[in-house]
């Protein structure tokens, strides 16, 4: 559980430098917002399904503007917050049912979802920063190790 939290709480911090980053770039690379939409947008995805509410259709691959990447970045951090205060290490291994964007159904556990949802931001973060660097702007520094120094 203590690494869970600490991801999500990486989680949280590397998504506000990158919105703060586009944010203060003026960033115009509509490939850059659609990244940052896309993993806050798979987010609210994941949260819904481990909620039991309906997930599909949600557009995940939707531009938002960069204010309502912010509003979603801190709207996510509230209700990841609320829900990982209330698991244990019992309630990881809790399987939820859902389906994906094609209708198909799986079973995953708590914990595996809630690992993918940490892994799947950082891969994002990490294209995002790589089209930062092609459009001659300095990476956002959001490693894990720079979270905990």
């Amino acid at each position: 559980m203590n690494i869970i939290m600490k991801m999500f709480q990486h989680l949280d911090w590397a998504n506000l430098r990158i919105v703060e980053a586009l944010n203060a770039k003026g960033d115009r690379n509509h490939q850059t917002k659609r990244l940052f939409s896309h993993l806050l947008l798979a987010e609210e995805v994941w949260f819904n399904r481990l909620q039991g509410l309906d997930s599909n259709p949600q557009a995940i691959w939707t531009e938002l503007t960069i204010e309502e990447c912010l509003n979603l970045v801190l709207k996510n951090q509230q209700r990841f917050s609320g829900l990982l205060g209330g698991l244990s290490e019992t309630t990881m291994e809790d399987v939820i049912v859902y389906k994906n964007s094609t209708g198909q159904e799986f079973s995953t556990s708590v914990g595996d979802i809630l690992t993918h949802v940490a892994l799947h931001g950082q891969y994002h973060r990490g294209q995002i920063n790589r089209l930062l660097r092609e459009d001659g702007f300095e990476p956002v520094n959001v490693d894990f190790i720079t979270f905990v120094r």
